[in-house]
């Protein structure tokens, strides 16, 4: 296929994007038959991200494969703010972590620090494992089972990019995420909360005194977020941009 027809097929799939993603699968693509491939499976829904093996997040280039979430440009957010708490030398811990992302980013930006991260779900984790610095540890596990005893009250940065998504609300969601991403990484539960509740109540024996967690949700959530911060003893406040909500805690106690 020429570039003009993969634009004309992406178009008349209703991507927005058409041009931009016709040259991203025309480099992903080594013959013309793959190319075709790849052109007929995006035109069906799958993530642009997925089919390349690769997003862009923080000006790092993530790589991704089937069945991982694929991380959200607004979740830079939560990035620059979990790192902005972080120096050289810090103990950061990326819960949820998925393909790596958030954690690799605080690495980039903060410097040398001691980056752990942990996810359920073993596709995460293999991913992960290719994103993260070197010397950086990635666990499989239910979030804080995951994580080595010797880190407990040793952590400066706990980010979290939690599912939040309303049980109800996943069938609304575009084909490509509701299809094509892993469930367990969208759903939160009843009223979307369920995974940063556990989270939140699990921190504080985690977290060194004046240590921070910070959860990323969304701004019509914050206030019930703040709640579950605040009952766990994590003195809440949060910031938004563009839509997006990021709880930080501060922990001011040993837990």
């Amino acid at each position: 296929m020429k570039l003009p027809a993969v634009v004309a097929a992406l178009r008349a799939a209703g991507c927005v994007f058409a041009e931009d993603e016709a040259e991203l699968l025309t480099a992903a693509a080594r013959t013309p038959a793959e190319l075709a491939a790849l052109v007929r499976r995006r035109s069906h829904g799958e993530p642009l991200e997925i089919l390349v093996g690769w997003a862009e997040f923080c000006g790092l280039r993530i790589a991704l494969e089937p069945g991982v979430f694929v991380p959200r440009r607004r979740t830079e957010f939560l990035a620059r703010q979990a790192a902005a708490h972080a120096r050289p030398g810090s103990v950061v811990v990326d819960l949820c972590c998925g393909s790596g992302a958030v954690g690799a980013a605080i690495a980039a930006a903060a410097g040398p620090i001691s980056l752990t991260a942990a996810d359920v779900d073993p596709v995460a984790v293999r991913c992960a494992r290719r994103n993260v610095p070197a010397g950086a540890q990635v666990h499989e596990g239910d979030l804080y089972e995951a994580l080595p005893t010797p880190l407990r009250r040793s952590v400066d940065v706990l980010v979290a990019n939690v599912p939040y998504v309303p049980t109800a609300a996943v069938a609304l969601l575009p084909p490509e995420a509701r299809l094509h991403e892993p469930r367990g990484a969208l759903d939160g539960g009843t009223d979307g909360l369920d995974v940063l509740r556990r989270v939140t109540a699990g921190a504080p024996p985690w977290l060194t005194p004046g240590g921070h967690l910070l959860i990323e949700t969304s701004v019509r959530q914050a206030p019930a977020a703040v709640e579950a911060f605040a009952a766990a003893g994590l003195a809440p406040r949060v910031v938004t941009s563009d839509g997006t909500a990021v709880v930080l805690g501060r922990c001011g106690r040993p837990g």
